[in-house]
Formats: C-alpha cells, structure tokens, sequence
C-alpha cells in the first residue's frame, strides 16, 4: 500500500514526501488504518521496521483539524535519545501542520519546559520521571488529553518504569485512544497492556529476533586480550559507521579515551554524560562527523542512523532481548549489516541462548598473526549447540569504503599496537 492511498490530509502528506515515504513497511500497513479509526492497537514488530511512523502518522491525521493549545496526545519513551528521535520524527511530519510539540526528560532545566507547556502545545513526548515531576506540581494538564502512546514498553519494564507508568496512566482520562508497541512481550507487559488497552487489535510483524539484514560473527579472545583483539579488528575490517556496545560506563570511558588516543574520530554515550553531551555525542554520530559511537545499552534503542554497517559487541550483553536490540542498531532499512561479538570463555551460555534465537551457529572467526597466547585455543567451544546449522556471512558483502572519516594521520598510521593496554571490567 502506498501513502497516498491513506486519504491523509494534504499538509500531512506533504510531511510524509519531505521524509522521502513512499510505499508503508508491514508494520505501517496494518497499524495506520486500525488507528486512524479510533481502535486500540498492540503493535508487536523488531526494531527498525518503522513504528515510529506507524503511530504518529495516525496521531498527526487526529490532530490536523487545527491547533487548540491543549495537549491532545502524549508520548512516552524510555530514553532521551529516543524521544528527541521521535519529536525529529514528529516535527518532519508535521511541518505542513500547525501542530506544536515538545519533549520532556531529566538532565536539563525544567524551566524551558514549563514556559512551553504555558504557551500551549498539541503532544507531549516524555520519559516517565520528568513527567512525573511535571504531574506533581501541577505544570502540566493531560486532562485534554485522547491519544496515549507507549514506544518501546519493554525497555521501559527493563529498565523499572512499570510503576511511574502506572502512576502517569492514573492521571489521564480513561477514555481515549491508547496505542501500545513493543518488540518483545514479557508476562509484565502484557499485563500491563491488558489492563490498559480497551479491546486492542493486535498486530504483530514477524518474528522477534534479528533482521535477516544482519550477519553475526563471533572472535572468541580472553578478557586480557580483549583490548588488543578490537584494535587489531577494526584496522582490518573496511566499514562505514559503528556503534560498540560495552557493559559498564567505566568500560565506555575507557575505550571511547583509548580511540582518541589513537586519533579515531569517535564519540562516547553513557549514562552519566549532561544531556548536552548526549544530544553533541548523537547529532554528531547521526551527521558523519564520527565513525565510531562507544556506548552502553542506553543507545540499544531508539537510535536511527541507516548509515551504521558494523555494531560491535565489545561485551556480551546479559540478555537475548540486549544482544538483538544492539544489533538491531544495523541492517535497517533494508541494507546490509554485520555483528561482531568478542566473547571470553564465559560468555558461552549466553552464545548458546542467542543461537537458539537465531536458529543457527554463530560463525567463529580468528585474526591471522594476532598471538592468542599458549593457554588459549579460540577454535574451542565449551558448550557446543546441538541441531543447529552454521551461519556464515558469506552472503553479506563486505564493505569497501574504509573509515570514510578518519583522520589523516590514522590513515598513515599502520596497524594498530598489539601492545596496548587492556580495557579492565568494573
């Protein structure tokens, strides 16, 4: 089905042209008619399938009739990032309308916010505690309010907010349209989305696990080495842009300071970083201006860049639902994608639950002339799968671009120092 078959008002269609949407993903064709006619709606879909636009298309349809100054609709997401990735997305959409919008989150001043919400604005896209703060000092009425959308409900129950949710949803008017998505559902978000949706249509895409886009590998390497393995790594492997997800805040410090050192062009996103900080980390990733973004699970969802052709894990991630998000970050949009994952002997239970997701061996792969040491074979396996057939990334091209950014002097640089020092758990 094509946009233009929708009967969408012609300001929003003109939106929807400027972001270059021609013809809707599977998650769009079944969600956008359902929520143009008022129904409740559980949209279950992997990441970067384009939810985004499959609820604030309908959203903007509702809301195109004029400006009011009254919030009609609220938006609540897990993360920063991912909420001024929404408002991006809603301000595109939108820019034929009259409709006014705002985001807010902690880690900036509350004061903006407010003169904003004075002035008037049509939909409010927030994380639960800075709404929370607004709710209980009276700085903001949602008693207007006839849309609610809940993005990315499962990272929101990972990270905690069930209860801030329940606590944000007893101050909305009961009736109204709510819209629900998620990639995974856990017993406590199904619960909760059965205590908030008013008969839902439940429309799900696919199998919630990694895009078929992406190819996975993995290096196998002990923790000591780990460092000297990811430098050898990324000299050799031509790519475009990369996210490295690490498990630690100090991990990503210490990395992010370690690419400088070594006059890559990267930038860090981790939890203690100022919202400004952030904000100049993705901008700057999103533009080109880095190749390498180092971060911890904070940039697993909701960051958008069709751009990024590598992620890779530094550290195993502690969950299945971790690992497929973090990839998900790649092979969007259709495009080629590839995983690599450096894992220690320890990491070999979790390799085996994430195989069994994916249906299919992970390829193991070693780096010629890097020395592994005496102690440690990275061809063995301690905890073979069982009736699962090799995958192999033979059928995902390799890129030729190289670091389309690096910095002169890397360029002539050489290979990277095997010598260097380790970056250390905390």
């Amino acid at each position: 089905m094509e946009f233009n078959d929708l009967g969408l008002d012609k300001r929003l269609m003109a939106g929807i042209r400027s972001a270059g949407y021609t013809t809707l993903t599977p998650i769009q064709n079944e969600a956008i008619p359902l929520s143009i006619e008022g129904r409740d709606l559980l949209g279950l879909a992997q990441t970067g399938t384009g939810k985004t636009a499959a609820f604030a298309i309908p959203l903007l349809q509702k809301l195109s009739v004029g400006y009011t100054g009254k919030i009609r609709a609220l938006v609540i997401a897990p993360t920063r990032e991912l909420a001024d990735q929404i408002h991006q997305h809603i301000s595109q959409l939108s820019s034929g309308l009259k409709t006014r919008s705002i985001t807010l989150y902690g880690g900036v001043s509350k004061n903006p916010q407010d003169e904003k919400l004075q002035k008037g604005v049509d939909i409010v896209i927030a994380c639960p505690g800075r709404l929370l703060d607004h709710l209980r000092e009276s700085t903001i009425d949602l008693s207007t309010l006839d849309t609610l959308v809940l993005d990315e409900a499962d990272t929101m129950c990972d990270m905690g907010f069930l209860p801030d949710i329940r606590k944000i949803i007893a101050h909305l008017p009961s009736k109204r349209q709510t819209l629900f998505f998620a990639a995974t559902m856990p017993s406590d978000i199904r619960n909760l989305a059965k205590d908030i949706l008013d008969n839902p249509t439940e429309v799900q895409i696919g199998v919630i696990a990694p895009a078929k886009t992406v190819a996975h590998s993995l290096y196998p390497i002990t923790e000591k080495l780990k460092s000297q393995l990811f430098f050898r790594l990324i000299e050799t492997t031509a790519t475009g842009q990369v996210i490295v997800f690490t498990r630690t805040k100090h991990r990503t410090k210490r990395l992010f300071a370690e690419l400088e050192k070594r006059k890559y062009n990267a930038a860090a996103l981790q939890g203690n970083m100022s919202q400004n900080k952030r904000t100049q980390a993705i901008n700057g990733f999103r533009k080109g201006k880095f190749d390498f973004l180092v971060a911890t699970d904070i940039a697993s969802r909701g960051i958008d860049i069709p751009e990024i052709t590598h992620v890779i894990n530094y550290d195993m991630p502690n969950t299945v639902d971790a690992y497929i998000h973090r990839i998900g970050r790649t092979g969007r949009a259709e495009s080629l994608g590839e995983a690599i994952t450096l894992s220690i002997p320890e990491d070999e239970s979790m390799i085996t639950r994430i195989e069994k997701i994916l249906k299919s061996q992970i390829e193991r792969k070693t780096v010629n002339d890097f020395s592994y040491g005496t102690s440690f074979d990275p061809n063995r396996r301690s905890t073979p799968s069982q009736n699962l057939k090799s995958q192999s990334s033979r059928n995902h091209p390799r890129r030729s671009s190289g670091w389309r950014r690096r910095k002169e002097s890397e360029i002539n640089r050489g290979p990277a120092n095997t010598g260097a020092r380790s970056a250390r758990s905390s």
